[in-house]
């Protein structure tokens, strides 16, 4: 069985560090976990992991997190994969720093990545891991937070939390959705 992993985020230096960059963080935290690495390819940033007789398909697209659509919906036909097994990977205001929020669909929650997915799907039904990164900002200042790097106190605990979010992913790809989100969310 194919899965398809993505995980929001901005190309280059500068945002590498960043709140909005944590769809890559934890592709990267899976990824360095299970020995792969991620090779350019069209779109995105690919990677693939053999687990429990399932494949997943990590992708971090390079189109930028207003565009984000375009790489899903491409690996999507490309790996000939269901909607219902793609998973989509995003920073989420909303929730705590490293809370962890698994749902089936929804809406997009004034998330532009999640919001191209939904103009180039068509629909919001797909499941998506919201990672909390807090919302400790003034009126107004969401860009530069979100854009910001985690301050000093999360970034000593953004590990665990990584490690939390890749047995996510796991679990999602093996025990089902359901299950997952009776294990992992709020957590």
């Amino acid at each position: 069985m194919k899965y398809l992993i993505v995980g929001l985020g901005n190309i280059g230096s500068e945002y590498e560090n960043t709140r909005h960059n944590i769809g890559f963080k934890i592709l990267d935290a899976l990824a360095s976990a299970s020995n792969i690495f991620f090779e350019p390819n069209k779109l995105g940033s690919t990677a693939t992991l053999k687990f429990k007789g399932r494949t997943l398909i990590l992708v971090k697209p390079s189109t930028y997190m207003n565009l984000s659509g375009k790489a899903v919906n491409y690996y999507l036909q490309q790996e000939k994969i269901k909607q219902e097994n793609l998973l989509v990977i995003t920073d989420d205001i909303a929730l705590p720093f490293g809370t962890i929020r698994l749902k089936g669909k929804g809406s997009d929650g004034g998330h532009n990545g999640l919001k191209n997915i939904f103009e180039c799907l068509g629909n919001a039904n797909y499941p998506r891991l919201r990672f909390g990164v807090g919302s400790d900002f003034v009126q107004g200042k969401q860009i530069n937070y979100v854009l910001g790097d985690f301050a000093p106190e999360e970034q000593s605990a953004l590990p665990e939390r990584l490690e939390k979010a890749t047995q996510a992913i796991k679990a999602f790809t093996t025990i089902g959705l359901g299950r997952t989100m009776s294990d992992f969310n709020g957590k």
